[in-house]
């Protein structure tokens, strides 16, 4: 997962290419808006930080650089904001027909627009209106004659079984619940003051029965 204005897209398209290669064939692209969200991590970094609306104008245009490198089109690119002679991509990727998109955000005018028009998959936020969120999203995909279905849902959820697992039956019927409306993966940070003891938690008794679900 990146920011769009952390590299370069020709450069960004290439750094993915090279990892599905060494990974054979198992890179995703995962990318937000702008340098995050974070001025003061934009100005440590010495990265730009354009306004709201051209970080997301720099966003599609990125995200349309790279599925046009991972096609057989390796003409220009003339974007408002990028300019390429030639979107040559040498070696291609192994994965096919390319590496999966996923953009990430919650926004409802324009991060989800982009999902029903570019992405594979969209990375969410968990919180109380996220069944709101999807029914966005598959309003945008019937606008731009996309199939919701095609779309792989993710969510940001910290994975907390607590110390002894007396956690574990809150978050396996929270999975539950985020699987009734539409979610299919959870992505999230183990939290705990044990990390190593969470994982173990995790791995015995939320994911078999996750698995079942």
């Amino acid at each position: 997962m990146t920011s769009a204005g952390y590299r370069e897209p020709g450069l960004l398209a290439k750094m993915v290419t090279t990892l599905d290669v060494l990974s054979g064939g198992r890179a995703m692209l995962g990318i937000g808006v702008g340098a995050g969200f974070n001025v003061a991590e934009a100005r440590g970094l010495g990265l730009p930080f354009p306004p709201l609306g051209e970080r997301f104008e720099r966003l599609e245009e990125a995200v349309r650089i790279c599925l046009q490198m991972w096609s057989d089109n390796d003409g220009p690119f003339t974007g408002t904001h990028y300019r390429l002679e030639r979107t040559l991509n040498s070696p291609a990727p192994v994965r096919r027909p390319r590496p999966p998109v996923l953009i990430g955000g919650s926004g409802e005018r324009r991060t989800l627009r982009l999902v029903a028009q570019y992405a594979d998959a969209c990375n969410l936020f968990h919180g109380p209106d996220l069944a709101h969120k999807l029914d966005v999203l598959r309003a945008h995909c019937e606008q731009v004659g996309r199939d919701y279905d095609t779309i792989e849902k993710t969510v940001l959820l910290p994975l907390d079984p607590g110390a002894r697992g007396e956690r574990v039956p809150l978050l396996l019927a929270e999975l539950r619940r985020l699987g009734a409306i539409g979610i299919d993966h959870v992505i999230g940070p183990v939290r705990g003051s044990d990390p190593q003891a969470a994982l173990e938690l995790l791995g015995k008794r939320v994911v078999p029965e996750a698995l079942g679900f």
